[in-house]
Order: structure tokens, then C-alpha cells, then sequence
């Protein structure tokens, strides 16, 4: 089905997810991934990036190299681009590379605000013509808190005559 998949990573931990969900994909179909991080230009940081040139590179070998491990066919580059031509850069990477999908990490929200994530997918799928998938990131489920001196042997709700 989708043979040919540019990842596009950052550096947060859905990058993993995504690389994950990848290697699943091009394994199932025998299939080759390319690794694009678009590295953004700071909007008033005079030509500073987010990532130096050689932590961006780091960041993509690092990617390639575990996929390489893995018996997966993959390829690995840097691009630059702003928070507004961000889903162009990445379109047509894909499109050059006559890739057959392009695949993007997802976090879960929690009011915070990231560079990467809010509206890249969105500009994505507006520049491209090729189906954008999203590896679902891991749910986190919140550990219920406990008030101090008390001790919870049974879930709520049961009886220790219940579960005898």
C-alpha cells in the first residue's frame, strides 16, 4: 500500500511514535522510509534556527541509523523553513522523493503550545496530494492521587465480601 514513506520528525518524544509506526508500516510492505526534519527559522532570531545545523543533522542520523537496524531501507535529510512554509517544505520533499504517503508524530494536548505540532499537519495536508498519516501518540493515563493516610486496598466501589 504505502511503499515509499517520508517521516517528518522533531524533537519531541512523538518522533519515536512515529518512527515506531514507520517501521511497522515499511516492514508489512518491504517498503523504504525517508527522514525529513524541517529545522524552523526563528521568527525574529535573525537567521537562528531551532536546532543548529549539526544537532538537526544528529537528530535525522540518529533516526536513520535505528531504522537501519531494524533491516529498513531509509535515507535521511535536513531542510529549512518557517512556522508558514513548513507543510510546503515538507509537500514537496514528498513529492520529490516520490514518496507514497507522509507520516507526522502527534502529541496529546494539555493546553501547551509547541512549534511543530498545532497547524503543521493541517499545512501539510493543504500543500499535498499524497494521504498524511498521524502515528497516535501514547496515552497517558493519569495516576489517581491519594489522599495522605489513607490506604486504597479496593477499587472503589467493592467490598471485601464482593470479591471473596
Amino acid at each position: 500500500m504505502f511503499r515509499h514513506l517520508l517521516v517528518a520528525i522533531d524533537e519531541t518524544p512523538a518522533a519515536q511514535v512515529a518512527l515506531s509506526f514507520a517501521t511497522a508500516l515499511a516492514r508489512d510492505e518491504g517498503g523504504s522510509i525517508h527522514i525529513l526534519y524541517a529545522n524552523r527559522v526563528l521568527v525574529g532570531g535573525r537567521g537562528l534556527a531551532e536546532l543548529s545545523g549539526p544537532e538537526a543533522t544528529a537528530l535525522v542520523d540518529t533516526a536513520v541509523l535505528q531504522l537501519l537496524e531494524e533491516g529498513i531501507d531509509a535515507t535521511g535529510s535536513v531542510s529549512t523553513a518557517t512556522s508558514f512554509t513548513i507543510g510546503q517544505v515538507i509537500a514537496d520533499a514528498a513529492r520529490a522523493r516520490r514518496c507514497d504517503a507522509v507520516l507526522v508524530g502527534s502529541q496529546r494536548r494539555s493546553g501547551r503550545w509547541h512549534p511543530f505540532g498545532r497547524g503543521t499537519r493541517e499545512r501539510i495536508i493543504r500543500h499535498s496530494t499524497l494521504p498524511v498519516l498521524t502515528a497516535p501518540a501514547p496515552l497517558q493515563v493519569p495516576r489517581r492521587r491519594r489522599r495522605p493516610g489513607t490506604e486504597a486496598a479496593w477499587p472503589t466501589g467493592t467490598s471485601t465480601q464482593a470479591v471473596r
